[in-house]
């Protein structure tokens, strides 16, 4: 019998399971469940940018492509950031195609992370970052954001997790899950506190184009002083609804690029061709015609995610309102249930799935995280269902 225990990475065997996985694998167990908690837009990739990967298929255009991309691709990414972003990057080196944001945050960290340095990581958030950061040899530093603070990292908060060791900040605004936005007043009074430390900042946009009530998105990078001190991760599966295409890409100055391509060129070589194609016209098409399918589907999310804060207050579930992202966070505190508690009991009486907060991170455990990348009729069936649970248990 073979002790695997012995030959297996330590750091990889005591990484737990993410816990939006383990609470869905027993939610899919189960007959007619509705799910409010999947982060995935329920709308088909827009059939214009299908049929550009769709023609390159037909065109023979399947062998691999330079391992930082299509340099066609790089170059639109390049002509967005300066319009949108007022961030200028050369697409020769300071642009790198991966396979999802996923990879862009993982080779990102295995280029500045190692043994022993300390990522901060403001909670609550997406699963992936600190073990992430674990597998490099680093200590993921949660700094618990709250809702009073509607869940932005503030000056005081980062001034006091820092230490000699502290490496970088990992940023993620629009936030998963709780659906804060740091705008460029909240960004700025963070900045002197970032270039005082020398820190690089990590920074996950991958929710940059949802944004609402009016408000404008400001990446870290276009701020003074930050464009050389900043890795922007994002890609196109949230707001070209192209999840299962698995295509983003990292913007950062020269000197990284050129350590990120080396990692990613050993273990990925390069993204898939045809998803980096149909890209390209998802791209090319928006920068046309002012993202067009982009905004359409914004304005049904929006519409979704004012349904929902209506329903949660009628419901007396304290939520503060969420700018960006797909996703609402409301308290269950008043229900006496920890979100774990809540989410099991939800499930177990009206075949209701929601992801625990506390997956997203300590400060995240008396919290649900409900998204609204569903139809407004499966939104309205979950709802009439959570607040039949809530008189019940009332």
């Amino acid at each position: 019998m073979i002790d695997y225990s012995s030959l297996l990475n330590p750091v990889a065997q005591q990484i737990k399971p993410s816990g939006i996985r383990k609470f869905f694998g027993i939610a899919a167990t189960r007959k007619d469940c509705i799910s409010l908690g999947v982060g995935e837009p329920d709308f088909s990739t827009p059939t214009i940018f299908s049929q550009a990967g769709i023609k390159s298929i037909n065109a023979g255009k399947t062998h691999y492509t330079a391992n930082a991309g299509l340099f066609e691709l790089r170059d639109l990414i390049a002509k967005y950031t300066k319009q949108f972003l007022n961030v200028e990057y050369d697409p020769n080196d300071e642009i790198l195609i991966t396979v999802g944001a996923s990879e862009g945050i993982d080779v990102a960290l295995r280029s500045v992370c190692a043994a022993g340095d300390e990522i901060l990581i403001p909670e609550p958030c997406f699963v992936c970052y600190a073990p992430l950061v674990s597998l490099c040899g680093g200590t993921p530093v949660p700094i618990e954001c709250t809702i009073e603070d509607e869940f932005k990292l503030t000056p005081a908060l980062l001034e006091a997790k820092i230490t000699p060791k502290t490496k970088g900040l990992l940023l993620a605004y629009p936030n998963n899950p709780t659906g804060a936005v740091m705008d460029e007043e909240d960004l700025l009074k963070i900045v002197p506190i970032i270039k005082e430390h020398n820190l690089i900042v990590l920074s996950d946009e991958i929710y940059g184009e949802l944004v609402y009530d009016g408000l404008k998105f400001t990446s870290i990078a276009s701020l003074e002083g930050m464009r050389e001190r900043t890795i922007v991760i994002s890609g196109f599966s949230k707001y070209f609804a192209m999840t299962g295409w698995r295509l983003g890409y990292v913007c950062a100055p020269r000197e990284i690029i050129e350590v990120m391509h080396k990692i990613h060129q050993y273990a990925i070589m390069c993204a898939s061709t045809v998803a980096q194609y149909t890209a390209y016209e998802a791209l090319n098409t928006s920068l046309k015609n002012g993202f067009k399918e982009v905004h359409e589907m914004m304005e049904i999310y929006d519409e979704r995610r004012r349904y929902i804060l209506k329903r949660l207050d009628e419901m007396g579930l304290d939520c503060f309102r969420p700018r960006g992202a797909f996703y609402v966070f409301p308290s269950v505190k008043s229900t006496g249930m920890d979100g774990e508690a809540f989410a099991y009991a939800l499930l177990d009486a009206k075949n209701v799935a929601v992801v625990p907060g506390g997956a997203f991170g300590k400060s995240g455990k008396d919290f649900i995280r409900i998204s609204y990348a569903y139809s407004l009729e499966v939104i309205e069936k979950a709802f009439d269902l959570i607040e039949e649970f809530l008189k019940e248990i009332r």
